[in-house]
């Protein structure tokens, strides 16, 4: 299986090096080692963050293209689907098959068709329209409701904080 999933990550990471998606620079830590991947994700324009720069890393299964890859953000993030610790929460990153809280539908979530260009995509569109009726962070979640501006600051910091400022 390692085999098959080794073969799927090189063609993608090659896809990516050939045309990567705007804002987005991803691929292996190591040649000695596929399944584990950095990714540099710039703020998406006209968003709280726009204009920095937040490294993360991918850690794929020896199942993968059958299993999602876990995601971190290796920089402070304040955001409702971001947990503290940096792990990201989306739809497309859950396990396949049904929610057991019944909360996504099985289309929502993971599936052997999508690829690592396609989980980046979704983290950028996440960045510029988090979903607060889920939130992995709840303290982000609940001032992204109810104190915009105080939300948007702390964005801000972060995003200054990415570039070094």
């Amino acid at each position: 299986m390692a085999g098959q999933a080794l073969r799927r990550l090189m063609a993608e990471y090659k896809q990516l090096s050939i045309n990567p998606p705007e804002g987005i620079l991803a691929g292996p830590v190591s040649e000695e080692n596929f399944f584990e991947w950095e990714a540099l994700i710039s703020g998406p324009a006209d968003t709280v963050f726009e204009g920095g720069l937040f490294p993360a890393k991918l850690v794929f299964p020896s199942d993968y293209p059958l299993n999602p890859p876990k995601m971190s953000f290796l920089c402070e993030m304040f955001h409702p689907n971001i947990f503290p610790d940096g792990r990201v929460c989306i739809s497309i990153l859950h396990s396949p098959g049904d929610d057991p809280l019944g909360y996504e539908s099985s289309s929502e979530r993971w599936s052997p068709v999508q690829s690592v260009e396609k989980i980046l995509l979704s983290v950028v569109s996440m960045l510029a329209e988090p979903n607060d009726e889920s939130p992995a962070n709840v303290d982000a979640s609940k001032m992204w409701r109810e104190n915009r501006e105080e939300f948007n600051k702390t964005a801000q910091r972060i995003v200054r904080k990415t570039l070094g400022l």
